[in-house]
């Protein structure tokens, strides 16, 4: 008896990890099609941009991704979650962020080329999330910097000017 309860949960088990396996691809998948995203916000700020003005651009993305949001929060953000104004306030920080981010992107993308800017953006984005990881910044888990992770931030950058380059 003791034999095929440790058999069926040893299957539990091997389901359990299948399922977080098919996760963790969805998971980046997605990240996947949102950093095409971003490219694609990155070709449509540049003309915005230069037809309205670059405060002006940001300035629609986002209020357009705010009425998208709060549509979204209205219809499936769980009604019980903690308070919004209970959150440490350093939280907030990537409010500040996302407008500089935009507004970069506005700016840079006419002058320097799509593929030139997102490669900029990934190559920082590596580097600084390689030391978030690191030292478990902003409440996330430690992962050591490795060679392998080296490597991958020095392919970005030989890219970055490759590009800068061609």
């Amino acid at each position: 008896m003791a034999f095929f309860s440790m058999m069926i949960g040893r299957n539990l088990l091997d389901l359990e990890k299948g399922r977080r396996g098919i996760m963790h691809i969805i998971l980046i998948l997605l990240v996947i099609a949102g950093g095409m995203g971003l490219s694609i916000e990155a070709g449509l700020l540049g003309p915005l941009g230069a037809e309205v003005g670059d405060l002006w651009a940001a300035f629609s993305i986002f209020s357009v991704g705010t009425g998208l949001t709060f549509l979204l929060m209205l219809f499936f953000s769980p009604r019980n979650s903690p308070s919004f104004f209970a959150q440490p306030s350093w939280h907030l920080l990537g409010g500040v962020l996302g407008p500089v981010y935009v507004i970069i992107l506005t700016v840079a993308t006419p002058a320097i080329g799509i593929a030139m800017t997102m490669i900029g953006i990934l190559a920082g984005q590596v580097f600084k999330s390689l030391i978030i990881d690191h030292y478990g910044l902003l409440g996330t888990p430690h992962r050591r910097i490795d060679t392998k992770r080296i490597i991958a931030l020095a392919f970005i950058i030989a890219a970055l000017i490759l590009v800068a380059q061609g």
